[in-house]
């Protein structure tokens, strides 16, 4: 069984990534013929979807965080419409009616939790990136090979059922030595830069705009030199 590894998903200029990706769908109710990344047996799917045209879904069947990266894509359910221009992201809560427009040439990065569990807060939720947060836990000290950082976060979407939690997060420079990743995380840099040290030691430089996903259990090491701000999806 291969070793967990962070994979950027997309960059912000739009050039080739160098991920694996595996065409399909998530279930018999998905909506989108996507390009997959990662899908765990833990109910969690990242990835990309490049896709045109109009969407209509009575109950979206994920809880689902994407990330535009190209075209112009807009979500309206009963009672919101949200417009996504590239470097946006919005969350589909599980059992939401929702209506998906995607110009011509659209592609968006995705995490979906696909936990079959009951419906609970349904809608849609923008994720602004000025949001107002609040201080947060820093990494543990066993881990930092540098100060410790100033952190704040704010969760703007939260599913108790999956352990879902969605939001905006920001922090200080800061090093910290290699240690599996404590969960699932889709990360989407709002602004800075960070490199990634993977298992076999190698570097994966992640940069303003781009979108990367981290699984559980992935050895990963975190170096940055500037202020980061970043959409996370964690689980």
């Amino acid at each position: 069984m291969l070793e967990p590894t962070a994979v950027l998903l997309a960059h912000a200029n739009g050039t080739p990534v160098s991920t694996a990706f595996t065409s399909g769908s998530l279930g018999a109710n998905d909506p989108f013929d996507r390009q997959i990344a990662y899908v765990g047996t833990d109910d969690i799917a990242a990835g990309i979807v490049q896709a045109s045209g109009q969407f209509s879904v009575d109950e979206y069947p994920y809880s689902e965080t994407i990330v535009v990266h190209a075209g112009h894509v807009t979500l309206q359910s009963q009672d919101h419409v949200i417009a996504l221009t590239p470097g946006d992201s919005a969350v589909i809560a599980r059992g939401t009616s929702v209506r998906i427009e995607a110009q011509p040439g659209s592609l968006w990065a995705f995490c979906a939790d696909t936990q079959p569990v009951e419906v609970g807060h349904i809608g849609l939720t923008a994720l602004p990136p000025h949001t107002l947060l609040s201080p947060s836990t820093p990494p543990s000290e066993e881990f930092l090979l540098s100060p410790t950082p100033q952190c704040r976060s704010n969760n703007l979407f939260v599913e108790d059922a999956t352990n879902l939690r969605i939001g905006i997060w920001d922090s200080t420079p800061y090093i910290r030595k290699a240690r599996p990743h404590t969960m699932h995380e889709l990360m989407h840099l709002l602004e800075g830069s960070i490199v990634l040290q993977l298992a076999d030691g190698t570097g994966l430089a992640v940069s303003t705009g781009d979108t990367v996903f981290v699984p559980k259990g992935a050895p990963c090491a975190w170096k940055s030199s500037v202020y980061v701000r970043k959409v996370y999806v964690c689980k």
